[in-house]
């Protein structure tokens, strides 16, 4: 029974729920390089996927174990910040979440050479898969702790948001293009966004230990403005983005979505980023808008390739 309770224990500190973000935007690079012309190459979207994954678990499990402290002195988590809660509630000793993480970042690694040597043989290969991989170790971790130093905002973002779908491109392609660089734009900005909103709710903690997070550098009430900013920019840019080469119908689905976009920043002009008790459904919809716009793109790119064979 204790075995069963520990390794419920560790799947939770995963945050596997989590997972489902990098499905999609792996999906959504392959389906941009299929609307591209170019045809589906399996072993480059599976082994691509191992590595996304396993770099995302990985990153949750150094997160908690390296961030520990702050966790411990959070006293008002949601369900989307403030770690799992695993480790401050003591349901494993910490180490075991290292080693977890470490593991992992061993999976991620071999992946990496799978696909530098055998799927896209490249030293460019090679290279932007590790500095991905290197920027989700080094988020949380000693001694550069990227997120203490008020960069953790644009390392995720860059990571998760803009590498991802342009690394799954790059995979079936053999090059980068325009395309997945102006289909993420609103996406990074609604992801920075969505980082601000699940920083409120940890900001004392933060503060305590010298976790130096935009939310704590800015103060909240600049940090909101700055949530609202990014929202509003994530949808104004869309035009520009139509006039650079982003085919209409992905345009009209980012805009689909608007209604959620609109309730946020409802949200944050009623005051929600402080008052603990809307903190967890400011981050929940924070995380909707930008799973539901990532869906929305990739069903456009699907409707697009339908479209084109039709033809």
């Amino acid at each position: 029974m204790k075995q069963l309770q520990t390794v419920g224990a560790l799947i939770r500190l995963g945050r596997p729920h989590f997972l489902v973000g990098g499905v999609l935007l792996n999906l959504l690079g392959v389906a941009m390089s299929i609307y591209m012309g170019h045809p589906i190459n399996f072993a480059a979207l599976i082994w691509g996927q191992i590595v996304i994954t396993a770099t995302q678990l990985m990153t949750h499990y150094c997160n908690d174990y390296f961030d520990l402290e702050a966790d411990q002195l959070n006293q008002t988590p949601t369900n989307w910040s403030g770690g799992s809660r695993v480790l401050p509630e003591g349901k494993i000793n910490p180490k075991a979440a290292l080693n977890v993480a470490v593991g992992l970042a061993v999976i991620a690694f071999v992946g990496n050479v799978i696909l530098s040597i055998f799927v896209r043989p490249s030293l460019f290969t090679f290279g932007m898969l590790l500095s991905v991989q290197a920027l989700a170790w080094f988020y949380s971790a000693p001694p550069v702790r990227l997120h203490s130093r008020g960069m953790g905002e644009l390392t995720t973002t860059l990571v998760v948001t803009l590498m991802t779908p342009l690394t799954a491109y790059y995979l079936q392609v053999g090059r980068l293009a325009w395309l997945p660089i102006l289909a993420v734009i609103p996406l990074c900005c609604y992801q920075f966004a969505m980082l601000l909103s699940i920083e409120f709710p940890d900001a004392e903690g933060d503060r305590r230990v010298g976790k130096g997070t935009l939310v704590v550098r800015l103060g909240a009430p600049l940090a909101a403005r700055l949530y609202a900013t990014l929202l509003l920019l994530g949808l104004g840019i869309l035009p520009l983005l139509l006039l650079a080469g982003l085919p209409t119908l992905v345009a009209v689905a980012v805009a689909a979505v608007s209604p959620l976009l609109g309730g946020q920043l409802w949200r944050i002009w009623r005051g929600d980023w402080h008052n603990p008790l809307t903190w967890n459904h400011l981050g929940f919809y924070s995380i909707v808008l930008l799973v539901a716009t990532s869906a929305a793109e990739l069903l456009a790119f699907i409707l697009l390739i339908g479209d084109s064979k039709l033809l």
